[in-house]
C-alpha cells in the first residue's frame, strides 16, 4: 500500500475548487454538512514573556507527508512538583530532555503513575486548538485519587497543555498533515523503600508530531469540480481518484484473547495508570506476530463479553443501532468514546451503554474502535476462536460519517457547537 500522503500545490487546489476538510472518509453525502462554520472557545492565556518561542520558524525541519506515530522529541516540557499533602504551585517550561529521578522513586518501584494523552491541531490562519482538554484533566484527578497522588487543578492541567502547545508550536504539523500529540504525566518522583505513596510527585508534559497510530495513511483530499472544460481536467481528475482509493485507511484486523485479561473487577481497569498497559504486551506482540492488528479483550469473570482493545474502546453497530460496553470499573472512560456517543446520538442514532456478548460480534454489521490515538478506526476483521467475521468499512458506514464529524471538529473545519474546542494563539 501506498503510504506517501497527496499534496496538492495551491494552484491546483483553486482550479480543482479541494476545499480544506482533509478526512479518510469523506463524502458529500454525510450528514457532517449541517456543522459548517467556526465557532470555537478562544484562549485568554497569556504565555509569559520569559516562555522560549521562536517567532521567525514557523515549522520545525520535518517531513510531514512522511510522519508515522513515533517519538520525535520537541523543544520543550512543561515540569511541575509538589509534596505530598500539598498543592501545585506554579510549574515551567524547560527544555525537552531526561528528567532526575531517585532509583527508589515510586513510580520505578510501585508503578505510582498516571498518563494522558491529547492532540492539538493547526488552522489554516496558524491558530492552534485543544480538544475538551478538561475532561484529561477530569481523569487525572479522579485517577489520582485511585492512586493515592496529589493532582494539578483542571485549570492548572488545561494552562500547563497551552503552554505546552505554543512554545512547541513549529512542532504542530501543517493542516492535514497530522496533529501535536501532548502526553501529560503525573508520577511518583519521591524516593520510597516500603510500599507507600510517594513523599513528592511530579506532573509534566511532552510532545511529539504524529499522524495515524496504525501507520496507515488516514487522508483523504474531496472535492467538488463544478465545471469540467478540457479533456486534461477529467484526466487529473480521474487519476486523483484513482490515487485516493489506492491510499485509504486500511481496515484493523483484530483478535480476540481469551487467555490474558486486561482487567479485572474493582481493579484499576478504569484508571489511566501506567501500571495498566505494559501487561497487554505480551498478548499484543504475538497477535501482531500472527498477522494482527491488535488485540480485543473480554472480560476476566465471564470471558463472555467485549472490553476493550489494548489501548481503546470498541463499538458494535447492527442497523441504526449502536452500542459499546458500560464502564462498569474495568473499562476505561475515553474521551473521545464519550464525544463519539453524544455525535453519534446527535446524529439520531440509537447509543447503547451495556454489556455486550462477544457473540454478537457474529450479527454486526460495523464494527470500529475509538481513542485519542486512533480516533475512529474502522475494523474489517475479528476473528474469534478459529472463526473469521468480517464486517462493513469505507463509504457510507457509520464509522465514516463519525470519524468525519469528530476530525472536522478537531481541526477546525466543522463547527463546534458544543464548546468542546479550545483555540490558542
Amino acid at each position: 500500500m501506498i503510504r506517501r500522503a497527496l499534496c496538492f500545490p495551491s494552484f491546483i487546489r483553486k482550479s480543482l475548487l479541494i476545499p480544506p476538510v482533509i478526512s479518510p472518509y469523506s463524502n458529500s453525502s454525510s450528514k457532517i454538512g449541517a456543522y459548517n462554520g467556526y465557532a470555537s472557545q478562544t484562549s485568554s492565556l497569556e504565555v509569559p514573556d520569559s516562555a522560549p518561542y521562536r517567532e521567525n520558524d514557523e515549522y520545525a525541519d520535518v517531513d510531514w507527508d512522511n510522519l508515522g506515530f513515533g517519538l520525535m522529541p520537541t523543544d520543550y516540557m512543561y515540569v511541575n512538583k509538589c509534596g505530598a499533602g500539598q498543592h501545585f504551585g506554579h510549574g515551567q517550561l524547560n527544555p525537552y530532555g531526561n528528567i532526575h529521578l531517585s532509583p527508589s522513586a515510586a513510580v520505578l518501584n510501585y508503578g505510582q503513575g498516571l498518563f494522558e494523552g491529547t492532540k492539538a491541531y493547526r488552522k489554516e490562519n496558524g491558530q492552534l486548538l485543544l480538544f475538551r482538554p478538561e475532561q484529561n484533566a477530569i481523569r487525572m484527578k479522579s485517577g489520582a485519587q485511585r492512586m493515592c497522588m496529589e493532582a494539578p487543578s483542571v485549570d492548572q492541567f488545561v494552562n500547563a497543555l497551552k503552554q505546552t502547545a505554543l512554545a512547541n508550536k513549529r512542532w504542530v504539523p501543517p493542516p492535514g498533515k497530522g496533529s501535536l500529540y501532548l502526553r501529560p504525566l503525573l508520577i511518583g518522583s519521591g524516593a520510597v523503600l516500603g510500599l507507600a505513596p510517594a513523599p513528592e510527585y511530579t506532573f509534566l508534559i511532552y510532545a511529539s508530531p504524529v499522524r495515524n497510530y496504525f501507520k496507515v495513511i488516514h487522508q483523504l483530499y474531496y472535492f467538488l469540480v463544478l465545471t469540467i472544460t478540457s479533456i486534461f481536467r477529467i484526466k487529473f481528475y480521474m487519476y486523483v481518484l484513482i490515487l485516493v482509493e489506492q491510499e485509504g485507511s486500511a481496515p484493523l484486523n483484530l483478535y480476540v484473547e481469551e487467555n490474558f485479561d486486561r482487567a479485572s473487577r474493582r481493579g484499576t481497569g478504569s484508571v489511566k495508570t501506567i501500571s495498566n498497559y505494559a501487561p497487554v504486551l505480551m498478548a499484543q506482540l504475538r497477535a501482531k506476530k500472527n498477522g494482527f492488528s491488535d488485540v480485543l479483550y473480554l472480560d476476566s469473570a465471564t470471558k463472555k463479553n467485549l472490553e476493550e482493545v489494548s489501548s481503546c474502546n470498541i463499538f458494535i453497530a447492527k442497523g441504526r443501532c449502536i452500542s459499546t460496553p458500560g464502564t462498569n470499573g474495568t473499562i476505561l472512560a475515553g474521551i473521545t468514546r464519550k464525544s463519539v456517543i453524544e455525535l453519534a446520538r446527535d446524529h439520531g442514532y440509537e447509543v447503547q451503554e451495556r454489556a455486550v456478548a462477544v457473540d454478537e460480534l457474529m450479527e454486526a454489521d460495523e464494527v470500529f474502535c475509538t481513542g485519542t490515538a486512533v480516533g475512529v478506526a474502522p475494523v474489517g476483521a475479528i476473528t474469534y476462536q478459529n472463526t473469521r467475521m468480517e464486517y462493513k468499512t469505507g463509504s457510507g458506514t457509520i464509522c465514516q460519517e463519525l470519524y468525519n464529524t469528530l476530525l472536522g471538529i478537531q481541526t477546525g473545519a466543522i463547527e463546534d457547537k458544543k464548546g468542546w474546542i479550545i483555540e490558542i494563539g
